[in-house]
């Protein structure tokens, strides 16, 4: 990604503000825009304010909370970005599942804080302020067209799709008002940044320790489930270049290409060298959800044509690379770096 010309003639560097920025997106992203000559800023909860190892040295971390919307707002009017990412907010449909409310609010209210406060900056200042939404497949929820695109009916299953379709129609609202504002309709992206909580990675790090031999069995919840898998690096760098396209615009972030949980599962023990990996899988009730999508694939035609777009890395290459990275955590780390159960 190159670094957009300044917009108001004026500042030649740009100013990001990223929240979520300790999570995987967000560490990717800092480290994407930091690279190209961007100030970075994220939001951080207090209780979190301790940069993680792969978080870019270069970032400046203020500490805050999506369900404080005149935290939010301060510190919008204190940074003065050029572009507000908004990665933030309930991480997996899992959680969202236990936390409901507070879903609603982190993923999805928060939004409208945040787009009001970039509204307002911009009407003070008179200097073009964007907004990025990182939104979701879970937005379509269980859709009879496969694969999806930009105009997918919205029709969500989940509290956590709920939510992200909430700040989807909130992206559309402000956009409509004169704010440069847009989502990106990410469909899964896994990296070796992705939480142990995620099945693909409770599949890699489960598999790495069954490949070293400290485990016998793995669990898993549905593996029917059908997702389009993508590499998080791949995903941030269209998380830029949306941002700072020439119009403003709804994506979808995707490979075009699906495949099971299970498929996933025999990838990993594939990689790891276990010829009899299914054999040792069992489905466990407690991680299945209550409502799940049957397949969820994207259609990438549109940000390939717009913005020169497209996926870099295989579905066979990420599982690869996931399950050597995590057969060297298992060995250094040994069960304390899988999920508890």
């Amino acid at each position: 990604m190159t670094t957009a010309p300044a917009r108001d003639g004026v500042r030649s560097t740009r100013t990001a503000f990223i929240t979520g920025v300790t999570g995987q997106d967000g560490s990717y992203l800092a480290e994407q825009l930091a690279s190209a000559g961007w100030r970075v800023h994220g939001m951080v909860r207090a209780e979190d304010a301790s940069p993680p190892q792969d978080l870019h040295a270069g970032v400046t971390l203020h500490d805050g909370d999506l369900s404080n919307a005149p935290r939010l707002s301060r510190l919008v009017e204190e940074i003065q970005p050029d572009t507000i990412f908004n990665l933030g907010g309930t991480s997996s449909v899992a959680a969202s599942w236990k936390k409901p409310y507070e879903t609603s609010v982190s993923t999805g209210a928060a939004s409208i804080a945040l787009l009001e406060a970039a509204w307002l900056l911009q009407e003070r200042t008179g200097n073009e302020v964007r907004f990025l939404q990182a939104s979701s497949a879970e937005i379509f929820g269980n859709a009879t067209q496969v694969p999806q695109n930009e105009r997918t009916p919205v029709s969500p299953i989940t509290p956590y799709g709920a939510a992200k379709a909430f700040a989807h129609h909130a992206v559309g609202t402000y956009r409509a008002r004169g704010l440069f504002a847009c989502s990106a309709i990410l469909y899964n992206h896994e990296s070796l940044r992705r939480p142990a909580s995620f099945v693909t990675r409770r599949i890699t790090l489960g598999v790495a320790a069954i490949a070293l031999g400290l485990k016998d069995r793995l669990s898993l919840g549905n593996l029917d489930a059908v997702r389009d898998f993508g590499w998080a690096p791949d995903y941030v760098d269209a998380l830029a270049r949306i941002a700072t396209a020439e119009q403003a615009d709804d994506f979808v972030v995707a490979t075009g290409v699906s495949h099971s949980v299970r498929d996933f599962a025999e990838a990993a023990f594939s990689a790891a060298g276990i010829s009899d990996g299914l054999s040792r899988v069992d489905t466990d009730p407690r991680f299945r959800r209550p409502v799940d999508a049957s397949e969820m694939r994207g259609d990438p035609g549109k940000i390939s044509a717009t913005l020169g777009w497209k996926a870099t890395t295989s579905f066979d290459g990420i599982v690869q690379t996931m399950v050597e990275h995590d057969i060297e955590v298992v060995r250094n780390s040994g069960l304390a770096a899988l999920p508890a159960d």
